[in-house]
């Protein structure tokens, strides 16, 4: 009988869904594997976007065959830019689009198999859904994290939006890729900034990619240093700065503050006012990142002096578009003999250069800034002191002066929550004259996002929602006079900041998640998606978890207790996408190969957290493997079981578990073609194999090929499905061989080769050898005897 895929994965399929193979019994453990749900494009999905779905249900399968009832959902984070601009671009209502690009996903994840929850399913732009967004949102107003401002942002001239720091890449919006600039607006701000210390610490204890870890360490950018006051000359003006390096205070020789620092028009001179403003202007239409490029140095003078506060040293006041105002105070004081940015400025603009600390201790001529650690020169009191002792005792003897105090900065800024656009959740809270910014009451929620025709960004600054009086205006709930809601809606990030949370009982109406499915199935015990999202959703997920344990409503403080990141799939060398024509649809190999076989190449690629190329002729192997899988089992005679037989089994259990674990996937598979021609090596000599054998390979590749399985679990004596089962276990001792072939040297020289056991002592193995090959040493004096066990004999003879 030929392997027919189509046949056998309609006929799995259909089984299944009568009789699932994910059902909770009594004595199994419940685990919670999940995918980072996806934004439902139009364009569908590719080989890239299955390679993750088909490595979280491998693992789900592999769980569930452990004696785990698994919960294994799946849903869609539906709201934002991404969902809004596709349906501008197809002139279709955004709820119309999306309810099309769902159903289409829907159809393409059925192929995978996946052993999805669809009970479980989550929308983002369910009301019963953001219901519960907005009242996370309640609860953070109510305690002081969320909170409005004006202030320059970075501003999308294409998506016609304000987006967060994380959401600009290089300078470009990361969803359309136009070039970012700053706009002043009314902004939603969450403080994230108050968990900075926690969400840095707690990443030492979590189960993550080091690369994760160290990437959120490094946008949180926590840094020590000193906050030093200098005094402007001929004003009663302070400028407080920021600085990591106190113990270079007695080199700076200029101050230079951000462009839209608040008090740089008020310290500006009159002669300088008309060119300051130019500068200031035209810094605003740059991203921030545009500005830390490394680039040459631009910058104008204010017209006045600040005053060193350690040696009183006139030092000119200057802006600058590579210092910005949201890291430490907006003002620095500028080092030049020891920071590189600041001794580029100081060359160009031909400003002194102090050197105050040296290697060797004498001053030198410098090309460049000095920027390792020595000892301290031109520095008062402090000469001779090591500059890694001057770094504490500097700050100490400002806060002595009361001119300056230790403190710590993080890089981490508040995240800016609102998007002028309309399709996002609505903002539950009014502006009401008389009692200012009011929170709705819970029993109102949810706000529903109002039907409109009209949903096009105004590119003003106010959202589409602004134009509907009727939405708008309102009571307040506090003292119930004129009121109006707010127009913003939240960003794209809302929902699934905290989605994970409302799987385990999505229909629940009275709470976020009950106590006892919280208790159940969370923290989420292994969580998969790519890497992309490091300092986005997973630094905002771990930040909503915080605060809701704060609050009482979780009784954990990080979401995911384990996190995979799969690589990207490219082709031609790039990733996947329409617009470079490189995609590679599942449909077409789904019909021509079967779910099975892309499902094993999708593993089989490359390890599973690199990034990997297509090739279409791999597909190719994977299909002939299966059939030869197949002609393995259908065509085999059963017969009682053999030591060769058993110790095969034993070890491909052995390499097969211990790769799962390590989540070497792709060797997983590589693990059972060299296991498949071993089995069919033996069936061959043995004249069959033992149903036994058979069954362990067959559970083994249950996970990875699962309709094919059941077939073969049949065709084996296998009673009902094969996920019925238990992981098969192994046993070191049956992995053992009774006699191994080694080698017989003389001098080097392959004389013979001989059976041996592999515990066989040197003494014995050396005698053996000897009796093997007496004809060849006659003559001979053996000088020296050499055993590698279990591999080689050498008789070194004269």
């Amino acid at each position: 009988m030929q392997y027919n895929h189509k046949e056998i994965e309609q006929k799995w399929r259909k089984h299944w869904e009568e009789h699932p193979v994910n059902v909770e019994t009594e004595g199994k453990k419940p685990y919670y594997c999940l995918d980072m749900f996806p934004y439902p494009s139009g364009n569908g999905l590719h080989v890239g976007h299955w390679r993750g779905y088909v490595l979280s249900d491998v693992w789900s399968r592999y769980k569930i065959l452990q004696n785990h009832y698994v919960l294994h959902p799946m849903g869609w984070d539906a709201f934002g830019l991404p969902a809004e601009n596709y349906a501008i671009q197809k002139k279709v209502h955004p709820a119309i689009a999306t309810a099309e690009n769902v159903a289409n996903f829907k159809r393409q994840l059925h192929d995978i198999s996946a052993v999805y929850d669809w009970d479980k399913e989550v929308n983002t732009t369910d009301p019963e859904f953001y219901k519960w967004t907005q009242w996370i949102f309640l609860k953070m107003f109510e305690n002081g994290l969320a909170y409005e401002k004006e202030m320059p942002i970075n501003w999308c001239p294409s998506c016609k939006t304000g987006l967060a720091n994380e959401e600009v890449k290089e300078g470009c919006c990361d969803r359309c890729g136009s070039t970012v600039t700053k706009k002043n607006l009314r902004q939603w701000m969450l403080k994230i900034t108050n968990y900075a210390e926690r969400l840095l610490n707690d990443l030492d204890g979590l189960d993550w990619p080091e690369k994760v870890k160290k990437m959120q360490a490094d946008w949180i950018g926590k840094s020590y240093g000193a906050e030093i006051d200098f005094e402007i000359e001929g004003t009663d003006e302070k400028i407080k700065v920021f600085t990591t390096r106190p113990d270079t205070l007695y080199g700076a020789s200029f101050m230079v503050m951000a462009p839209e620092h608040a008090k740089v028009m008020a310290l500006t001179t009159e002669s300088q006012k008309a060119e300051v403003e130019k500068y200031v202007f035209d810094a605003s239409t740059k991203s921030s990142v545009d500005r830390m490029a490394d680039k040459e140095k631009t910058g104008v003078f204010l017209g006045r002096y600040a005053i060193n506060p350690l040696n009183g040293a006139k030092i000119p006041v200057w802006i600058s578009d590579y210092v910005l105002s949201d890291y430490g105070t907006g003002a620095i004081m500028c080092v030049p003999a020891h920071d590189d940015r600041d001794f580029a400025f100081a060359k160009k603009f031909d400003l002194p250069i102090i050197q105050v600390i040296s290697k060797s201790g004498e001053e030198e001529e410098l090309t460049e800034a000095y920027t390792e650690a020595g000892v301290m020169i031109n520095s008062g009191d402090f000469n001779g002191m090591p500059s890694e002792e001057a770094k504490k005792a500097i700050p100490e003897f400002l806060e002595t002066q009361n001119i300056g105090k230790k403190t710590t900065n993080y890089k981490l800024r508040d995240w800016v929550f609102s998007r002028q656009r309309y399709w996002g959740e609505p903002i539950p809270v009014v502006h009401c004259d008389c009692c200012g910014i009011v929170g709705v009451k819970e029993e109102d929620l949810p706000i529903r996002l109002p039907d409109v025709e009209s949903y096009e960004p105004t590119g003003t600054g106010e959202s589409p929602l602004a134009a509907i009086d009727e939405w708008v205006n309102t009571t307040c709930p506090k003292c119930g006079g004129p009121a109006k809601r707010e127009t913003n809606t939240m960003p794209q990030w809302a929902g699934s900041s905290w989605y994970f949370l409302r799987y385990p009982n999505p229909h629940n109406d009275e709470e976020l998640i009950s106590k006892e499915d919280m208790k159940k199935w969370l923290p989420v015990d292994m969580y998969v998606g790519g890497i992309e999202h490091a300092v986005l959703h997973l630094l905002y997920a771990r930040f909503y978890t915080k605060f809701l344990f704060d609050i009482g409503v979780v009784d954990f403080e990080e979401p995911f207790k384990r996190l995979f990141n799969q690589g990207m799939v490219t082709k031609a060398g790039a990733k996947m996408s329409k617009s470079k024509g490189n995609v590679v649809s599942p449909d077409e190999l789904v019909e021509k190969y079967g779910c099975d076989s892309l499902r094993m190449y999708e593993l089989f690629i490359g390890p599973p957290e690199l990034d990997s190329e297509w090739d279409d002729r791999g597909i190719e192997g994977v299909y002939r493997f299966l059939n030869k899988v197949w002609k393995l089992v259908d065509e085999n005679t059963a017969v009682a079981e053999t030591k060769d037989m058993e110790r095969i089994r034993h070890k491909l259990i052995r390499d097969i578990t211990v790769r799962m674990e390590n989540f070497n996937l792709n060797t997983v598979v590589s693990g059972f073609m060299q296991y498949t021609n071993e089995l069919l090596d033996l069936q061959k000599k043995q004249g069959g194999l033992a149903n036994e054998t058979l069954k362990a390979l067959v559970i083994l590749l249950a996970p990875f090929v699962p309709h094919i399985s059941e077939e073969l679990w049949a065709k084996v004596g296998g009673s009902g499905s094969v996920f019925e089962n238990t992981w098969p276990t192994y046993d070191e001792e049956k992995m053992k061989e009774d006699e191994v072939e080694i080698v017989v040297q003389i001098t080097g020289k392959i004389a013979a080769r001989m059976m041996i056991s592999p515990e066989a002592s040197q003494e014995e193995a050396i005698t053996k050898a000897k009796e093997l090959i007496a004809d060849k040493l006659a003559g001979k004096t053996v000088v020296k005897e050499i055993y590698v066990p279990g591999r080689i004999v050498n008789l070194v003879a004269k």
